[in-house]
């Protein structure tokens, strides 16, 4: 993946990029792939608003795997609320031969936060285990949908109440379980800030 990256930095380099926007990148490092300024945006604008608005009670936020664990502390500060975190072992690529949660989610209605998510393995484990363990709910905010495989039919038949994502990524198909929350409005709103050498730190939250 820093390979893949590195070489499309340099390629919207070489295209004449003279600045670059990026937002919820899946590694903080890949800021330093580019040689132009980079305004990283993180998508909390965009899924704050929307979790505060359906009021859950007894909130908590949760990762679904360690790498995740400081973005899940970020989203709970920003909401006051509890943190867990899932713990997986895998046999082989996008295999999980085992997951145990560090934390309590009895009576809870969980939200997993993940910057993006492809087979959709992981997070439907992770929401049926919660489920198993008493949880009230299970919801989950993801910023880049790539859902390959059968990642839809994952979503469909797990103990998932809801994923909501942006449009970063174009969904291959519609799911009743599937929230999009468009990101085109803080895109706007950046760039427009850029062209008029205005503060973006706003859009910095997390």
């Amino acid at each position: 993946m820093p390979i893949a990256a590195k070489l499309v930095a340099k390629m919207l380099e070489a295209a004449g990029a003279t600045r670059i926007i990026t937002m919820d990148l899946h590694a903080d490092q890949i800021q330093g792939f580019f040689e132009k300024p980079v305004d990283h945006l993180f998508a909390s604008t965009i899924f704050l608003p929307y979790l505060r608005s359906l009021e859950l009670p007894n909130l908590t936020v949760a990762s679904p795997d360690m790498g995740g664990s400081k973005r899940a502390y970020a989203y709970s500060k920003a909401l006051g609320s509890d943190v867990v975190i899932c713990y997986k072992q895998r046999a082989k690529a996008n295999t999980i031969s085992h997951m145990e949660l560090i934390g309590d989610v009895t009576g809870k209605n969980v939200v997993l936060v993940d910057d993006m998510v492809d087979t959709a393995g992981t997070l439907t484990k992770a929401a049926d285990l919660m489920m198993e363990r008493g949880a009230l709910s299970v919801r989950a905010i993801c910023t880049h949908p790539i859902l390959s495989g059968k990642a839809y039919e994952k979503i469909e038949a797990s103990k998932l109440e809801e994923l909501i994502t942006t449009d970063s990524i174009p969904l291959k198909q519609n799911n009743d379980k599937i929230r999009v929350l468009s990101c085109a409005e803080l895109f706007a709103e950046v760039m427009d800030k850029v062209h008029h050498n205005k503060s973006i730190s706003s859009k910095f939250v997390m």
